[in-house]
């Protein structure tokens, strides 16, 4: 499943497995944000 995250410091790029968090809605399509990169 897709999900549109919020993140803040850009540390994540493509394919990366990242940890998100549920959160209030920040715009129309985001509801989550960035935790940590687990693996790049």
């Amino acid at each position: 499943k897709k999900f549109y995250a919020h993140d803040e410091q850009n540390q994540a790029k493509t394919g990366d497995t990242v940890r998100i968090m549920e959160t209030r809605p920040l715009s129309k399509l985001k509801r989550w944000r960035l935790v940590e990169v687990i693996q790049k």
